[in-house]
């Protein structure tokens, strides 16, 4: 039939079938598409800025985040974190006895460090026993204290505990060290071996490369993947960090492009950075972190009217707090606990009815406003003033918090001053001989929610945490049973007695916990945190993040799009 076209025929013909040729193959491409899924691949790279520098990226004697963060990604412990829950690492499972007295774990098959030696229960007990030298100063030390260790074979061992005490487990996220590399430095030279800079540990990833300036200080890190990681090889495949002595040195080299990601910058810069790119993700999330105002009624007796406390809560307003100071990035809270299951929620108040009912408390209560605006009261001692300093560090978040309450409790009738220190200052001659009258103070809680340091009687002498001053024997009781619960339940009942306690005597003004912020590319997926401790926590599960994704038909994906978890906008 062809044969017999036409010139034009044959064209026109050859046109149409060209089309359905076309048609044909995008129809199956659409088809196709229609079934493939993304999923994550090998590949991609991406390079974070983090204000300090690497000192001892050693799990034993690390103490700042920076340390903290790199051995993260470069060590394993016997547990961590995943989804805000403790799971086994180089634990194939963990066992505690009925009496919470012993707890055993058992190590995974093939586990190697970085250098491919294997790692053994000889490797954990010479970690622990390191953290429990005296000598060495480990910020570790007291997590390990009174612990005996009792190695069973080459694959499992015992920690045998003096008395229960619940949140142990989450002790044993500590990363484990080498002994064969660690076995014959000493403790004079331990802080000062090149492993500290140039760690070996068992991690997810480990350094390829060290890019040092003149002085021989490192500038700046390369982390590769570690093939042989227990668990699976991380998909980015270079994740490079460089060191900046300062925030501001950091954001001028991420506005600049010199790098893509960085953690831990104040709310003001975070909203800025949200407010001008749409190519980044801001990610946050609350720290388990209390700040407060603590009352020192030893030190202040007007505080010690339980209606000047009392009202002083009430004339606080925290969501502005949360907006002016932190720029939204925090939660405000009325608890000793951190924002969890076990703390109350905070309602939604008006603050200016709550000021004025807090004026009626005091009046009720005997006191009345003198000829300078401030309230007085009449006692067998004489005329007291509520009048009181409020102490807190040169943090420029705290000092603007200050500043906020204090305009609130002026305009209540009180007359307030306020002292800033230098942390280091703060730390040693006001909080260690508790010389201060009202503390604006923050208080690191944990995942474990031990509070026994910062509200049992026995410690409120430095160098206990008891900044409050608080003696509470109902409170002391339920502290002390809480270490010696391991049912969820069983603790969040008692918790939430205490914070009733608590909440009833006001020994302090609970403010807000903040927020850990951290902005990424848009490019970097699969961050799934959970609740974070430390900021270092936030490498927790990198070697599921990704950049890079491949497509397949959904039958053949291990993981669809919606199993994969997504950043948190």
């Amino acid at each position: 039939m062809i044969a017999h076209f036409s010139a034009t025929e044959r064209v026109v013909f050859g046109f149409l079938t060209i089309v359905v040729i076309i048609s044909a193959l995008v129809m199956a491409w659409k088809v196709n598409n229609m079934f493939l899924v993304p999923i994550p691949a090998y590949g991609g790279s991406f390079t974070e800025g983090i204000v300090g520098l690497p000192r001892s990226i050693n799990p034993v004697l690390a103490f700042t985040d920076v340390d903290r963060d790199l051995s993260t990604l470069i060590y394993s412990g016997l547990m961590k974190y995943q989804d805000g829950k403790l799971v086994g690492d180089l634990a194939e499972n963990a066992n505690v006895s009925a009496d919470g007295l012993v707890y055993t774990f058992t190590l995974k098959n093939n586990i190697r460090f970085h250098d491919g030696t294997l790692l053994t229960t000889d490797d954990i007990e010479f970690t622990v026993q390191k953290i429990q030298d005296g000598l060495l100063k480990s910020p570790r030390r007291a997590d390990w204290a009174n612990v005996t260790i009792k190695k069973v074979s080459e694959t499992e061992i015992q920690f045998i505990l003096k008395q229960p005490y619940s949140p142990f487990l989450a002790n044993t996220t500590i990363g484990i060290l080498p002994k064969h590399i660690w076995k014959n430095v000493d403790a004079d030279q331990f802080i000062f071996s090149t492993y500290n800079i140039e760690p070996i540990g068992s991690g997810p990833y480990r350094i390829s490369d060290v890019s040092r300036n003149s002085g021989g200080i490192p500038e700046s890190y390369t982390l590769v993947p570690f093939s042989r990681y227990y668990d699976k090889e991380a998909y980015i495949q270079k994740i490079s960090i460089r060191f900046f002595p300062n925030e501001a040195d950091a954001l001028d080299a991420y506005r600049a492009g010199a790098i893509e990601s960085i953690g831990g910058i104040s709310p003001l810069e975070a909203a800025a950075i949200a407010s001008t790119s749409d190519e980044v993700t801001v990610v946050s999330t609350p720290l388990p972190r209390i700040f407060g105002i603590f009352f020192n009624q030893n030190n202040a007796p007007v505080l010690a009217h339980k209606e000047v406390r009392q009202a002083l809560d009430m004339a606080v307003d925290k969501e502005r707090l949360i907006q002016d100071v932190l720029y939204g990035y925090g939660v405000a809270i009325d608890s000793p606990l951190p924002e969890s299951i076990h703390a109350s929620s905070t309602p939604t108040i008006d603050y200016e009815a709550r000021k004025e009912a807090a004026k009626v408390l005091l009046s009720k209560n005997g006191w009345t406003i003198n000829s300078e605006g401030i309230y007085e009261k009449k006692t067998k001692n004489g005329t007291e003033v509520l009048e009181f300093d409020i102490t807190t560090t040169d943090a420029l978040d705290l000092k603007a918090a200050a500043e906020i309450i204090r305009a609130e409790w002026e305009d209540l009738g009180a007359r307030v001053n306020i002292k800033v220190f230098e942390y280091g200052d703060l730390s040693q001659n006001v909080i260690k001989p508790r010389k201060y009258d009202a503390l604006l103070f923050g208080e690191f809680i944990g995942k474990d929610l031990d509070l026994y340091a910062f509200w049992h009687s026995s410690q409120r002498n430095s160098p206990g945490l008891n900044v409050s001053m608080y003696v509470n024997s109902k409170a002391d009781k339920i502290l002390e049973d809480v270490r010696t619960v391991y049912n969820a339940e069983d603790r969040k009942e008692k918790y939430a007695a205490f914070e009733k306690i608590v909440q009833d005597d006001i020994p302090a003004v609970f403010l807000y916990s903040p927020e850990y912020i951290y902005i990424v590319p848009k490019k970097l997926q699969g961050l799934a945190w959970g609740s974070i401790t430390n900021p270092s926590d936030r490498w927790y599960g990198a070697e599921e993040w990704y950049i890079a994704t491949d497509h397949v038909w959904k039958v053949f994906a291990q993981s669809t799009p919606e199993s994969i978890p997504q950043s948190n906008q």
